[in-house]
């Protein structure tokens, strides 16, 4: 790494939570900056036209800058978060600005509409489940900023209270297979402990205190060891009954707007036929059969359709589908008027893709939580008949580069 210094002034924000700068006919990329900054840097790796660099010194901060909450924040530390350097009531707009960059260069749309980020409600202690790796001493870590050391965590301000607090109160050390343990509480308060092991056994476990515990093979398939198999999540005043190693959005309050804004996308009048692809529990699939003639929900994890079958119990016209979405949509028959998308962080599989394009429902609201691949699905679906009528950022991940959005295609 070279010694050598040059002043800098940060320019934009960029995917990925970096922010970028010029210099020499070169691209500099600069983790914990803020644009309108001047900084002195230091370069870590060169490539012919573009290099990474590290601030050194802050020579003009920015209004924006304020000091991160925990101490485990910063280079060469934790990597859960990004954007601790920043007030946040700054973080939404930098991260509009990194969609309509995405849909510019990938998707090749000259001027998408993107409306202004939806804050989230709490900055802080969101998180309703995290994640911990298991170091070699028996910590339980996060993974650090170069997305390979483990990081022993003492205290983090995203997730929940009560789930630090269980943080605190796990004695987990003598389990030597251990490898990761995942913590989520429920809406009711339920606190769930996840763990996976080396060898997919389930180790001698005694508790005292008022805690579920699932054991998550290799394949993610849950085996319950104490308590309860699931946790309970509220939204819109609706139960959702989650089975341990099953998907639920982690900001409760921002998963409700998702689902405001995916019902004020597709304004149902109750005749319609509608898709729900990457379906999970039932989230979306519960409120668009209290407006739709059918929903079709598709799901490829065998316990969410199984979580799913008993949250939309009430309903009659919704058909439960398990198996793999592009598999599903080859043999689907049915006329779709509309469908909502939400993919994992890959985005929709070409073949899936493919296979919703030849239905044609006439309304497309995708969700996604990655940028770069929403760009390049739209770039895809507008090459095939679809036109982009907007997207809105949603701030599901605060003090986090992560980007939720909710995107509006109609077919022309």
């Amino acid at each position: 790494m070279s010694t050598e210094t040059i002043e800098l002034t940060l320019q934009e924000m960029v995917h990925g939570g970096q922010a970028l700068a010029r210099h020499e006919r070169r691209t500099i990329f600069i983790p914990y900056g803020i644009p309108g900054e001047r900084i002195r840097a230091r370069l870590t790796e060169t490539h012919e036209r573009y290099a990474f660099a590290e601030v050194v010194e802050i020579l003009e901060p920015s209004p924006q800058r304020v000091t991160p909450r925990c101490p485990h924040f910063g280079p060469g530390l934790c990597g859960g978060c990004h954007f601790q350097h920043i007030d946040y009531a700054a973080q939404p707009a930098y991260k509009r600005d990194v969609v309509i960059d995405q849909l510019k260069r990938i998707g090749g749309i000259e001027n998408p509409t993107v409306h202004p980020t939806i804050a989230s409600p709490d900055a802080w202690n969101y998180r309703a489940h995290v994640t911990f790796h298991r170091d070699s001493l028996g910590n339980l870590c996060f993974v650090g900023t170069d997305n390979e050391t483990l990081i022993p965590i003492e205290e983090c301000h995203i997730m929940r209270p009560e789930l630090l607090a269980l943080l605190d109160e796990l004695n987990l050390e003598e389990i030597e297979q251990l490898e990761r343990v995942r913590l989520q509480t429920g809406s009711d308060g339920d606190l769930m402990v996840m763990i996976s092991t080396r060898d997919d056994e389930a180790p001698e476990l005694e508790v005292n205190m008022p805690v579920s515990i699932n054991l998550l093979l290799s394949d993610n398939e849950p085996v319950n060891l104490i308590g309860a198999s699931n946790t309970t999540y509220t939204v819109r005043g609706r139960r959702f009954r989650v089975t341990a190693g099953g998907f639920f959005q982690v900001n409760l309050p921002q998963a409700e707007t998702l689902v405001d804004l995916a019902l004020q996308k597709l304004d149902l009048q109750g005749s319609e036929s509608v898709l729900d692809l990457y379906a999970g529990v039932g989230l979306f699939t519960a409120f668009l059969a209290e407006r739709a003639a059918l929903v079709t929900s598709v799901e490829s994890y065998p316990p969410a359709v199984t979580d799913a079958d008993e949250n939309l119990a009430e309903f009659d016209n919704v058909d439960l589908i398990e198996g793999n979405v592009e598999d599903v949509l080859e043999e689907l028959e049915e006329r779709y008027d509309a469908a909502v998308i939400d993919p994992p962080r890959t985005g929709l599989e070409r073949a899936a893709l493919d296979a919703l394009i030849t239905l044609e429902p006439d309304r497309i609201v995708y969700v996604s939580c990655e940028p770069a691949t929403l760009a390049r699905d739209a770039k895809r679906l507008l090459s095939r008949g679809y036109r982009l009528v907007d997207v809105t950022p949603v701030d599901m991940f605060p003090q986090t580069f992560h980007i939720e959005c909710v995107a509006y295609f109609m077919h022309v």
